[in-house]
């Protein structure tokens, strides 16, 4: 819910979006719940947010949702989204 960032299933985050600045150097991400173990989070306050939850696809939907599972439909989505084209990175060696 406005002002939070991320995706939310009610009172609970289910998707993570965050940029960090610092030494000159930037770096952004993003961390979608798919199976997590929500139980990790009962010992913090989670995105330092007092009252707030975390979910998952897995919780939300009752069944197990593997990262395999939303991995290409999350790309065709995230290339309509900002139309462009992902090019698989290259193993280096």
């Amino acid at each position: 819910p406005p002002p939070f960032t991320g995706v939310w299933m009610g009172d609970s985050k289910l998707c993570a979006i965050g940029v960090h600045c610092g030494n000159h150097i930037t770096s952004h991400g993003l961390a979608l719940n798919c199976c997590t173990d929500l139980t990790w989070f009962e010992h913090i306050v989670p995105c330092g947010l007092e009252g707030k939850g975390v979910t998952s696809l897995s919780h939300e939907l009752g069944q197990h949702v593997a990262v395999s599972h939303v991995l290409e439909p999350f790309l065709d989505s995230f290339q309509e989204v900002f139309d462009c084209t992902l090019v698989p990175s290259q193993d280096p060696g």
